[in-house]
């Protein structure tokens, strides 16, 4: 007999979602049935309903109806008869990240790298990212979701499926922060400090040590909350009193700042990120998190002269993953600084709709079935 369940589903691009009663996953073989107990609320996720086939059809949405939602966590229910290590009753939280499995990058663990890398419950970055949707058709917007066990992270007790849901938006931060090296003692400019990716990059980043944080914004009272955080050591600037780049040399001998982390959203201008990044020290690193588009005039003489090293980063491994679950449970990343905001499955559309009305990254829209 079919087991049904409920599921938020999008029928057509720029249209409301429709709750369906649709069957219920199985475990087979390396994968698991994880039940939904919260699922994060991106905050671009109305961008990318509404206006991704236009603005990206580079990157397509999955065949519709579709199951979106990006940030689940929950309970293992059912495990396929190959898998190891995880068992029913496991608090995990399940990343979107889907791969071939069988590439040298997905072999080295750097699936975000695989030619068929794919948002499960979001959009994909290549042609072929439909085999994958067929494959995992859930996103977190349901009861019940199947995914492969290569995409689990354990939760540990003390970390509640309300912070789990955050964990995307800011183990990407945390992935970009690594390939910045060690921060131990070092100046870090965050554009867009305020918002849900560089409140994390935030936390993180004093948890390993940056000496100085940078922050920009537009909203003096959102980035004076950042600044509470740790004000011995976190300088803010509103984008709207002038260049970054001249505040940062302002605040650093003329010299700059060490490393510089864009997480600016998909309307951002790309003379923010230009202004900012001429705002990092003779041989620093520029890594960009962030949805800004476009192509953006380099001086490539500048880039090679000054020995800048430009990065671009998406998302992070599953490993990563777990080592931020293990932070966020010591509270190196003390996850209690999240107001959220709880929506229940049947109130989808509304929840889309708030996203952005609140209180910038400090803010944690979700949903619970």
């Amino acid at each position: 007999m079919t087991v049904m369940m409920r599921a938020a589903r999008m029928h057509e691009v720029g249209r409301t979602m429709r709750l369906d009663q649709i069957a219920r996953p199985v475990a087979d073989t390396t994968d698991v049935v994880v039940e939904v107990k919260a699922c994060g609320m991106v905050p671009n996720l109305g961008n990318v309903l509404a206006n991704w086939p236009t603005w990206y059809p580079h990157m397509p949405l999955p065949s519709l109806p579709a199951i979106f939602g990006l940030d689940p966590a929950g309970v293992v229910c059912e495990v396929g008869k190959k898998v190891i290590g995880i068992e029913p009753g496991d608090r995990v939280y399940v990343s979107p990240v889907r791969s071939c499995g069988c590439c040298q990058s997905c072999l080295t663990g750097q699936r975000t790298q695989c030619r068929y890398m794919t948002f499960n419950g979001y959009f994909g970055f290549q042609k072929e990212s439909q085999v994958l949707y067929d494959q995992y058709p859930q996103g977190g917007f349901c009861e019940f979701m199947s995914a492969p066990q290569y995409s689990i992270v354990k939760l540990p007790d003390n970390v509640s499926f309300r912070e789990a849901t955050r964990l995307g938006y800011w183990g990407t931060a945390y992935s970009a922060l690594k390939k910045a090296g060690s921060l131990a003692g070092r100046s870090l400019l965050i554009n867009g400090i305020s918002g849900t990716l560089g409140l994390g990059a935030t936390l993180i980043a004093l948890g390993r040590g940056a000496a100085r944080i940078y922050g920009t914004g537009r909203n003096m009272a959102l980035l004076e909350r950042v600044k509470a955080l740790a004000p011995e050591r976190i300088e803010i600037f509103s984008t709207e009193s002038g260049s970054v780049a001249d505040w940062v040399k302002s605040r650093t001998d003329g010299r700059g700042c060490d490393v510089m982390l864009d997480t600016l959203g998909a309307v951002a201008s790309l003379e923010a990120f230009d202004d900012a990044m001429h705002g990092v020290r003779r041989g620093g690193t520029i890594i960009n998190i962030g949805g800004t588009a476009g192509k953006l005039p380099i001086d490539l003489k500048w880039l090679m002269d000054e020995q800048m090293t430009l990065i671009g980063s998406v998302w992070f491994t599953t490993a990563e993953g777990c080592e931020l679950a293990q932070m966020m449970a010591s509270r190196i990343v003390d996850m209690s600084i999240l107001e959220h905001e709880v929506y229940s499955l049947g109130d989808i559309n509304a929840a889309i709709s708030s996203v952005g009305t609140g209180n910038g990254g400090f803010s944690n829209y979700l949903v619970e079935p």
